[in-house]
């Protein structure tokens, strides 16, 4: 155990140091990986200190209160999913290799689980890898990759065994994104926004040394990375009031703060509602965060993802319904650009409304999250 007064002295000695506002990230993150500040709760030498998710919770508050960068806001599928599956599942030189550049950023990741005939059933994949000796060689298609255009590596599950039952054949990889026969193609979406991309693997030969976990045992891989995912999504505690409803009630004070006619009660009203709902979201996940120990995370991430899903939906219709005909406008032109980071928040509202239809698929669907709740939480 290390005390939260430990902690504040090594975040205070990392920033005397590397004063964020003057310091590159990566020489931040990298300083701040070295000290055991990356993942507190990971093991010592991996960026962490043996401490309990609380205190990697508080470590998060501190550090975001001292505006240094952040390595979620760089790699997030890196960050939240595929470090805590690595931690998990890798051996000591894999944890040694991809660790710290994924922390700092210099090496952004990519999660390779949904195909066109698989999207939540993760288990009736189609891509194959096949033994070549000390290689193999990987063939199929996976879609709706966040960040593929971006990443260096990708976590990978593909078939190696067709003659057992589904969730037995599935072995997971770390996959050079640049290696010859990937390809990545852009995904267009509503928003005017290629953030996720479709990828194709044509006999890429993948080093069996960047196998991760067992032969066979890739569907354990995957639940450690889908729980870890959706605890990233839906299990994030932010200050009192921030978010999407802090928007919503920046957009009351600018267009309906002092009107008390009927429109601007019942608008407010909504307002309050949603606000109500948010904040118990919030409390929510800092019980849980609270109560959650280190590992495979439990089926509370699946409550929070489900909630954070359908609320993040309902908060930007207020905001959108709240800015009137305006709300309506969004652009008459699409830019087709490839961003560089996750769009899961924040900006634009019309263009937020539009991305938030998203959170209901992405981590896995409303309706599975709600298959889980009733199989193993109720």
């Amino acid at each position: 155990m290390i005390s939260e007064t430990e902690l504040d002295k090594r975040i205070d000695d990392l920033v005397a140091q590397f004063p964020p506002a003057t310091t590159d990230p990566v020489t931040f993150l990298g300083a701040q990986f070295d000290r055991g500040l990356a993942w507190a709760h990971f093991p010592e030498g991996l960026g962490g200190l043996g401490a309990t998710p609380t205190e990697q919770l508080h470590v998060l508050r501190r550090m975001a209160s001292l505006g240094a960068p952040s390595a979620a806001g760089r790699n997030v599928i890196g960050y939240g999913m595929c470090a805590p599956t690595i931690v998990a599942h890798g051996t000591d030189e894999q944890k040694q290799r991809f660790l710290r550049p994924l922390f700092t950023g210099e090496e952004i990741w990519c999660q390779l689980f949904s195909e066109p005939g698989a999207g939540s059933d993760v288990a009736g994949l189609a891509a194959r890898a096949e033994r070549d000796g000390d290689e193999w060689i990987l063939n199929g298609q996976k879609v709706w990759t966040t960040l593929a255009h971006e990443a260096a590596y990708g976590l990978l599950i593909a078939r190696t065994n067709p003659d057992v039952v589904k969730h037995k054949g599935i072995t997971a990889f770390l996959v050079d994104m640049h290696a010859p026969g990937v390809d990545v193609r852009p995904l267009y979406q509503a928003t005017g926004e290629a953030e996720f991309n479709e990828c194709f693997f044509t006999d890429v030969r993948v080093p069996d040394t960047r196998r991760l976990g067992g032969v066979g045992e890739g569907w354990g891989v995957s639940i450690t990375t889908l729980m870890n995912e959706r605890v990233s999504i839906g299990g994030t505690v932010p200050a009192r009031g921030a978010g999407l409803i802090g928007e919503a009630v920046k957009i009351w004070k600018e267009r309906w703060s002092g009107r008390s006619d009927a429109h601007a009660m019942s608008a407010r009203s909504s307002l309050m509602e949603a606000w109500v709902r948010n904040e118990v979201g919030r409390l929510t996940n800092w019980r849980a965060s609270d109560l959650r120990r280190a590992g495979t995370p439990g089926p509370e991430g699946s409550v929070a993802k489900l909630a954070f899903a359908e609320e993040n939906q309902r908060t930007t219709e207020l905001c959108v319904d709240l800015m009137g005909a305006d709300g309506m406008l969004y652009g008459s032109s699409y830019p087709q650009v490839r961003p560089t980071e996750s769009a899961m928040s924040g900006g634009d509202m019309r263009k937020a409304f539009i991305r938030m239809r998203a959170n209901s698929i992405e981590g896995g669907t409303s309706e599975v999250m709600r298959n889980i709740i009733g199989e193993r939480v109720l």
